[in-house]
């Protein structure tokens, strides 16, 4: 690479490191993971200078590969996809008629104290049954419930149908439910 290549890969790290961490961090809610995928992005970048048009902002360029990157995380994740060692499916809740199963059936959940996401252990218990879930559910329910995406968006994004999509959101609520059943609620 000759040295003005250089130079302005320099000047790219150091001017837009912390906007697309801050977007990876944004779309993956893990440090470590936006942290590669910023660097995997930059040596795209390097990689692919030659091909890189000054018609556009260095910045859009940037993002525009770290979005690609992003994406083929949640792809990878999905076809990596694993079922929780403690869940069988929704064979696991309910009978053959549809009917909750005897000791699957949620119980009844009150909120005595308060808003339960004000109260830190609450929050603490339910980041700890999220980080549980299998990547493609923990992706899903976290891109939709906390970061507010739309469904389609979300196929997209992480490559999947939407009956597929809809099937692991189910999936996952059910898990979250019966681990915050676990770890909150019968514990009070």
């Amino acid at each position: 690479m000759n040295p003005s290549m250089d130079s302005r890969i320099t000047r790219w790290v150091k001017d837009h490191t912390g906007e697309l961490l801050s977007w990876a961090y944004h779309r993956t809610s893990d440090l470590k993971t936006a942290e590669d995928l910023v660097q995997e992005t930059f040596l795209a970048a390097v990689e692919r200078l030659d091909s890189f048009r000054s018609d556009s902002h260095p910045k859009t360029w940037l993002f525009s590969i770290l979005n690609n990157k992003i994406a083929d995380h949640h792809r990878r994740g999905m076809r990596h996809r694993t079922v929780p060692l403690d869940d069988d499916g929704p064979s696991a809740f309910f009978d053959e008629q549809g009917h909750w199963r005897p000791n699957a059936a949620p119980g009844a959940w009150s909120d005595d104290d308060g808003h339960l996401l004000d109260d830190e252990n609450f929050r603490a218990a339910f980041l700890d049954c999220l980080k549980k879930l299998p990547g493609p559910w923990h992706d899903c329910l976290t891109m939709r419930f906390l970061k507010d995406i739309t469904p389609g968006t979300i196929c997209q994004e992480l490559g999947i149908s939407a009956t597929n999509y809809w099937q692991i959101v189910h999936r996952a609520k059910l898990s979250m439910r019966r681990c915050l059943q676990k770890e909150w609620f019968d514990t009070e």
